[in-house]
């Protein structure tokens, strides 16, 4: 499934892409694997700050994270601002899993701690637009929650409902939006028919919307980690995508996020601009 989708990445051609402190081994392997795929042409940077300012002028096309903390690259293409696009910035972690022929996507996993309902809706929104960018033309999302009803106390529930009512409104595009359901749910038809739920997303999940980041980030590791899933991530939402790894990932986890973000720009939207 990824080897297809860095092979697309490759026709859609190279990716001009400010590298940030690559100077540790995973870094700069990962960099430099990238470029011998044909997905990127490096530009390598020392600081967050000399990245962003390289894709504001329109000379990268994309950021990528070396051996540096994930809030300082963040903080520096915020205060960018010729990389802003009045969207939200959210991580958006795709993963290949053996029993389904697309990947799996989930966020946020890495950028907003604590979304409150807006903020969900936008990162419901940007995770739908990269699920099509990788060829789910009609992502079916998943708003997590610890149960499948809408309860006063829990808020992530209520949440989960607004954004629901928010798809059918048409306010989020692009997708079918259910919740809230509980994981099993999302992804087991099995579970969801034991239990009586009647929903077009359940068992069949493309997107799981966590409802803050310790969630996502767990669902996240857990992939990669135990299921020995191969990932990717992306942050979408500024001029150009962010490709935002681990220090700790190995080195095919930061190719296939340069496909990622190869995919994302490829697809146009808010990265259309950038290379105006």
């Amino acid at each position: 499934m990824f080897d297809e989708l860095i092979a697309r990445a490759v026709a859609a051609g190279r990716l001009r892409v400010a590298v940030v402190r690559a100077d540790d081994a995973l870094s700069r392997e990962g960099a430099l694997e990238a470029q011998r795929r044909g997905l990127i042409e490096p530009l390598f940077v020392e600081t967050p700050a000399e990245a962003a300012a390289l894709a504001a002028a329109g000379e990268a096309r994309a950021i990528m994270k070396g051996h540096v903390h994930s809030d300082a690259l963040l903080h520096a293409i915020l205060a960018e601002a010729g990389l802003q696009t009045g969207r939200r910035l959210s991580h958006v972690v795709a993963a290949e899993l053996p029993h389904r022929a697309a990947p799996l996507l989930v966020s946020d996993a890495a950028v907003t701690i604590a979304p409150d309902l807006d903020s969900k809706r936008e990162i419901v929104q940007n995770a739908i637009d990269v699920a099509r960018a990788l060829g789910i033309a009609q992502p079916r999302v998943a708003i997590l929650a610890a149960v499948e009803t809408v309860a006063a106390r829990m808020p992530s529930t209520i949440d989960a409902a607004a954004l629901a009512e928010m798809a059918r409104r048409g306010q989020i595009r692009g997708g079918v939006v259910d919740g809230p359901l509980a994981l099993d749910d999302a992804l087991s038809a099995e579970a969801a028919h034991a239990k009586g739920i009647d929903s077009p997303v359940a068992g069949c999940a493309d997107v799981l919307i966590a409802p803050d980041l310790d969630a996502g980030n767990i669902i996240y590791k857990m992939l990669e980690r135990v299921v020995h899933a191969r990932c990717g991530g992306v942050v979408v939402g500024a001029r150009v995508p962010v490709i935002l790894t681990s220090r700790a990932d190995a080195v095919d986890a930061r190719v296939i996020s340069c496909a990622l973000a190869t995919l994302a720009y490829a697809a146009g939207g808010v990265y259309a601009s950038a290379s105006q």
